[in-house]
């Protein structure tokens, strides 16, 4: 071993200690938050749930235009409406993020009739909350092309003119169940984890390209219409999110351009414990905490 390669061995971990020591330091900073007047953002699955109140939030913290993707359009058009009255520019498209040759067809117009999008949100995603051997073929599948590759598909459209204007941000709303999975939802579990990967992967290429960033937002059990019926068995210990506060906190990380956020902030100490606590102890706990059956009452968006 020459003595270049054990300089670098005695250094790697006082690099490791100064990067934890200097992002401590930024934590307790109070974080410049960026303006978003020339913003163009556009969000898939922007109807409802987390989708319309991320809307609403980013027509609130002042963006120009606000585009809403998504495949029911009496959802988009409402939301549209309402975020139009507020004062905001704002068009919807009707697109499918499943169907690959939809996404740089409306992509292409998007451009054409609106401008440039500088801000893209992955929200669009769908739950069928079954176990593997009861979930339909043909679900399984949906769940996957529209979690995870609808993501492929929607960057791959927007993030080259993002690079070339040197601005721009992707957004995922991926979730804590990505990381700590539970039965009876197999098919969305197994889409975030990868649409988690997708954005990891993401984030690091990014690093080298100036002006544009990445956000994941990685939310516990959100009210909304698409878990209707999921169950906790201490509610009052872990409340679902409401998505009007998934969404402020979202927006907020954009602005400060944060990587990964967590909601709340003990799902940190879930992710921590998972990495070293055996399985029969994991197993346990997800007895305990009712996890290993609040999909029992699933019901789902009607």
């Amino acid at each position: 071993m020459d003595f270049k390669c054990l300089g670098c061995m005695v250094l790697f971990p006082i690099h490791i200690l100064y990067y934890i020591l200097k992002a401590s330091v930024c934590l307790l900073q109070p974080s410049r938050r960026r303006t978003l007047t020339k913003e163009v953002v556009l969000i898939t699955g922007g109807g409802r749930g987390i989708g319309r109140h991320l809307a609403q939030e980013f027509a609130k913290q002042g963006a120009k235009k606000v585009i809403l993707w998504g495949r029911t359009e009496m959802c988009l058009k409402e939301t549209c409406e309402e975020i139009s009255q507020s004062g905001t520019e704002c068009h919807y498209f009707l697109c499918d993020v499943a169907n690959r040759e939809e996404v740089y067809k409306q992509a292409k117009v998007v451009r054409e009739k609106v401008g440039d999008v500088t801000i893209l949100v992955n929200n669009a995603a769908v739950v069928h909350g079954k176990s593997l051997m009861d979930c339909d073929d043909d679900a399984l599948l949906k769940s996957q092309h529209i979690n995870t590759m609808g993501q492929f598909w929607t960057t791959k459209a927007f993030l080259p003119r993002m690079l070339e204007l040197q601005h721009g941000h992707v957004v995922c709303i991926n979730s804590i169940l990505s990381q700590s999975p539970i039965p009876g939802a197999i098919d969305y579990c197994t889409s975030k984890a990868s649409s988690l990967a997708f954005m990891e992967s993401l984030t690091l290429g990014l690093l080298d390209c100036p002006g544009v960033g990445c956000t994941t937002v990685l939310p516990f059990h959100t009210n909304t219409e698409m878990f209707q019926g999921m169950r906790v068995r201490f509610p009052a210990l872990f409340p679902p999110l409401k998505p009007e506060t998934v969404a402020e906190r979202t927006v907020d990380a954009v602005r400060t351009n944060t990587a990964y956020l967590y909601m709340p902030w003990t799902m940190h100490a879930l992710v921590v414990l998972k990495s070293f606590m055996p399985q029969a102890a994991l197993e346990e706990i997800h007895k305990f905490s009712g996890t290993y059956t609040c999909m029992n009452t699933f019901k789902g968006r009607t």
